[in-house]
């Protein structure tokens, strides 16, 4: 039995066999009467209709099978195309060819879906692309006169200042949330045109190496000493941001003189880990951190755009990957992130910069 064989051809079947076999016993019941009327009763000829019985009644099962199997064939194929058809290829469509029956209504219905479905999300990413473009324009200008203002011969007012400068921060704020918008934007349903094979490690390393400042600010001690073996293929932009965004998160939400730790590895899937000590968090709330703008609490809040983690989340699963965020024992976060694997280039092809790092 093949996994398409579920309970509704188990059900056709035992209707038909069912229906068939009441029908054969009645069919024999009723000349085994007219036989007893005419020339008594006879056991021969009873047990001869009880094999027939039988037979009859296999027969029945397996006619039934096949037929059921004919009717339902056009449900598999539509169950195997719509499961094909994901955020990233709204633009499919079922079109079945045939008479103008149920199952052609049933995909017509369906292709109708997936077409109300496409455009409502081509619409929410242009619309959050365009919002975050108009929106860098006012923010540049208020920047502007933030530093006009402070730029004046004239001595400035302490109260002013300080001001200027928490105007400024929340500005940084706000273009990192732009920022955000856009990226997620792009990950969630834009096409990755720019694929390539990639090192997953070169990626990490060049992630801590551009983050040594704030690591060495916070006193963190970075185990990098695995980055090796994992080749993917995807959009680096958008990959770099992945795993800047966890070493971001990382040493953000650390504490003083914790620790650091990054790894890649290569088996049926390219995997990276990034483990951060802190305090022992919740594993059901660790388990929406994926969300946009969800955070753990009070005590991981601070000058981030809330996206970071959503952010790698959608990246991660437009590149056909999975994420899993997890509650460490000892206190901290433990996120891990699979990856479709390529083969490893021949020993003849140059290898990329990461590797040869």
């Amino acid at each position: 039995m093949s996994p398409t064989d579920g309970p509704v051809r188990q059900r056709f079947t035992l209707l038909y066999a069912g229906a068939s076999f009441l029908s054969g016993a009645v069919l024999l019941i009723l000349v085994n009467l007219l036989a007893a009327a005419g020339t008594g009763r006879s056991r021969r000829l009873l047990g001869v209709c009880l094999l027939l019985l039988i037979l009859w009644g296999l027969s029945s099962v397996a006619v039934g099978w096949i037929v059921a199997g004919r009717v339902l064939e056009p449900l598999r194929t539509l169950t195997v195309m719509t499961r094909a058809i994901g955020a990233e290829n709204l633009d499919a469509r079922l079109a079945i060819a045939g008479p103008d029956d149920e199952v052609k209504d049933l995909a017509d219905t369906i292709d109708g879906l997936l077409g109300r479905l496409e455009a409502s999300f081509t619409a929410q990413r242009r619309f959050v692309a365009n919002a975050a473009h108009e929106m860098r324009t006012p923010l540049a200008t208020v920047r502007a006169a933030v530093d006009v203002a402070m730029a004046k011969p004239e001595p400035i007012p302490d109260a002013t200042a300080v001001l200027a400068a928490r105007t400024r921060t929340e500005l940084d704020r706000l273009d990192r949330l732009l920022d955000g918008l856009l990226v997620l934007a792009r990950a969630e349903h834009g096409a990755l045109a720019d694929r390539e094979p990639l090192a997953l490690g070169g990626l990490a390393g060049q992630a801590i190496a551009a983050r040594a400042d704030d690591i060495l600010a916070r006193n963190l001690t970075v185990d990098a000493s695995s980055l090796h073996g994992g080749r993917t293929e995807g959009s680096r932009i958008l990959l770099l941001r992945m795993v800047e965004n966890l070493v971001d998160n990382a040493i953000r939400h650390n504490e003083e003189g914790g620790f650091l730790r990054v790894a890649t590895a290569s088996g049926e899937f390219v995997r990276l880990v990034v483990e951060s000590g802190g305090p022992v968090l919740d594993p059901v709330q660790v388990s929406r951190l994926g969300r946009p703008f969800e955070r753990l609490g009070i005590e991981r809040t601070g000058t981030g755009s809330g996206l970071g983690l959503s952010i790698v989340t959608a990246i991660v699963e437009a590149h056909g990957g999975k994420v899993v965020f997890d509650a460490r024992p000892g206190g901290g976060l433990r996120v891990v992130v699979l990856l479709p694997r390529i083969v490893q280039p021949s020993r003849a092809e140059p290898a990329s910069p990461e590797e040869a790092r």
